[in-house]
């Protein structure tokens, strides 16, 4: 028995043995062939990134080089840009653009500057009186605020702009902070500023006041002469202000010639008025300067709702 037993448990062993040689010798061959496909991966994965490696260097060499051609190109559009912007916009300041281009909102800025630089050296005078505050209450003044806003965007648009002079504008006032508050940009307007009266400036003779109060009709507009505007909002229809400040300084006084060439013209609430806005009558002497014309100055610059119509209408309205 003893001996039955032992041949048995050898042969146990024996098999036992070679089924772990067996399985040893499958794992070997299987890591084996597990090792040759690594290899057979990874040795083309090397020599890919080689040429990659290769190939991007002349891809970056060809890239620059394209590049700088392409930067070399915008550099010389750009330029070929900027100067034909310039001449336009010496073209434009001369007169001689007889293409008439559309200009960018840059260069319209420039050409407009520079206008309004040429103004104020050689341009006609025009202050604005804004000595008169003390009349008027905060509303007032703000109001006067927008008045000088509209005033300077009308010069700004004009062919021939004016040389604009705030006198007596003081900058610890309400009036120069709400110009600050109500204007964008009022701190870059190309006009004169100052806390001196038009009289401290310009010599008497060469000032005429306009004023609705005034008895003599403006006929023309001198360039040799400074013309002055009254800066006063009144609501309260305080009689005479701007007249009787102009008499104290000994200032010449003129009116815009309303009743020379409007009549009234009727309307419901019977309102006529021949007092207007600054801007107003700006307005109207800048019409007056471009077309020589009373007629078209008044009917332009006057608003309808003052009351009055220029006497041609009322002559074709009539007529049957």
């Amino acid at each position: 028995m003893d001996t039955t037993e032992t041949l048995e448990e050898k042969d146990i062993s024996v098999c036992t043995f070679q089924l772990n040689t067996t399985e040893e010798t499958r794992i070997s061959e299987m890591l084996d062939l597990l090792h040759i496909d690594l290899e057979i991966e990874t040795k083309p994965a090397i020599s890919l990134d080689a040429e990659d490696c290769a190939c991007s260097k002349n891809v970056q060499r060809k890239r620059r080089n394209w590049e700088k051609r392409l930067a070399a190109k915008k550099n010389k559009r750009k330029e070929e840009k900027q100067r034909r912007k310039l001449k336009r916009a010496e073209q434009s300041v001369t007169g001689t653009d007889t293409d008439n281009p559309q200009h960018s909102k840059r260069v319209v800025k420039v050409i407009t500057k520079e206008r309004l630089r040429e103004a104020q050296l050689a341009g006609p005078k025009l202050c604005v009186d804004l000595g008169m505050t003390e009349c008027m209450s905060h509303k007032e003044i703000s109001r006067l605020a927008c008045q000088i806003r509209r005033l300077y965007g009308s010069n700004r648009k004009a062919a021939r702009p004016f040389h604009i002079v705030l006198t007596d504008m003081r900058e610890s006032s309400l009036l120069y902070q709400e110009c600050l508050r109500m204007n964008d940009g009022f701190l870059d307007y190309v006009m004169d500023v100052t806390e001196e009266s038009c009289v401290d400036l310009f010599p008497l003779e060469s000032l005429i006041y306009l004023t609705p109060d005034a008895e003599q009709a403006l006929n023309t507009v001198d360039p040799e002469k400074v013309y002055i505007l009254g800066g006063l909002v009144d609501e309260s229809i305080q009689k005479k202000i701007s007249y009787l400040k102009a008499k104290a300084s000994g200032i010449r006084t003129a009116r815009l010639p309303i009743d020379e060439y409007m009549v009234k013209k009727s309307n419901p609430k019977n309102f006529h008025s021949k007092i207007l806005a600054i801007n107003q009558v700006f307005d109207t002497l800048l019409c007056f300067c471009e077309s020589g014309s009373w007629t078209q100055a008044l009917g332009e610059g006057v608003p309808l709702g003052k009351g009055y119509m220029v006497a041609q209408e009322t002559a074709e309205t009539s007529a049957p």
